[in-house]
């Protein structure tokens, strides 16, 4: 059986994609910052019958990162799908922001998943063959002032993802972002096995460059979701997907906002670094 292996492995989408990558016939590599989360996990995946490992580390510690998808790798084989779904998330306006700090979450909010990337592809290029996720967010699109540090992160991460894309597909491994433009939350719109589908439809059946991107905004759902009073209405422009008109059925457009799609379970409140006063 192929492995897969989930970076921020938490209660909410990271669970969701395991379940149905697990439901795909992967056997599960999940790395998570909590180990009491984590264990619970891997065992409620183990009673639906899905073999599940797991290994903790903080995504922002690059060595303990490195050592745990090492870990996970030399037990379950080498993955065939790697999902990065790791994001800090702090308030905090560009001119409150500490540089330190900045920092700090770029290494969870970036640097972790080019780490985690470039700890899968060797083997992924030997094969001919591989997917590599990332769990972005609508902030990438529009950033909203009060999560300065998480838009500079997801937009980063949508650069490197794209960067990653041209790079590897001529060597047969798919590289895509995911554009979540909402909360993730059962029961609602972006309910998180509803939006685990959408990974799951980009391993399986890529499109090529058209899905270096999936922005998913479900109909009627709202793309102004961080600034639900309008402040910054006036100094904003409509992402293009909106814009453009260009929402397909289901709510998702490919090519090509609180949490950058994540509310829990992929979000790890804090990285190794030194604080600011």
């Amino acid at each position: 059986m192929p492995a897969c292996l989930i970076v921020g492995a938490g209660p909410g989408l990271g669970s969701a994609l395991a379940r149905r990558f697990g439901a795909g016939g992967f056997r599960l590599g999940l790395v998570s910052r909590k180990a009491e989360g984590l264990n619970a996990l891997v065992a409620e995946l183990g009673s639906a019958g899905h073999e599940a490992t797991g290994e903790t580390a903080d995504a922002g510690d690059l060595q303990a990162l490195r050592a745990a998808l090492e870990a996970l790798q030399a037990r379950l084989g080498s993955a065939a799908v790697l999902i990065y779904n790791a994001a800090v998330l702090r308030l905090g306006g560009p001119l409150e922001l500490c540089p330190v700090r900045l920092a700090d979450e770029f290494r969870v909010n970036v640097q972790g998943a080019l780490v985690a990337a470039q700890a899968v592809v060797p083997a992924m290029r030997d094969r001919g063959r591989g997917t590599i996720l990332f769990t972005g967010g609508g902030l990438a699109l529009e950033p909203y002032p009060a999560y300065a540090s998480l838009a500079l992160g997801k937009a980063a991460l949508r650069s490197l993802a794209f960067s990653l894309h041209k790079e590897l597909a001529a060597d047969g491994i798919h590289v895509a972002v995911v554009a979540i433009c909402g909360i993730v939350e059962r029961g609602g719109p972006f309910d998180p096995d509803r939006v685990a589908e959408h990974y799951w439809r980009l391993h399986a059946a890529p499109r090529g460059v058209e899905d270096r991107e999936l922005i998913y905004q479900p109909p009627g759902s709202d793309p102004y979701y961080n600034d639900p009073e309008r402040r910054y209405a006036d100094v904003t422009r409509p992402p293009l997907h909106v814009k453009s008109g260009g929402v397909k059925s289901g709510g998702v457009k490919s090519g090509g906002v609180k949490s950058g799609g994540v509310k829990s379970g992929g979000v790890m409140p804090g990285g190794q670094g030194t604080e600011c006063p």
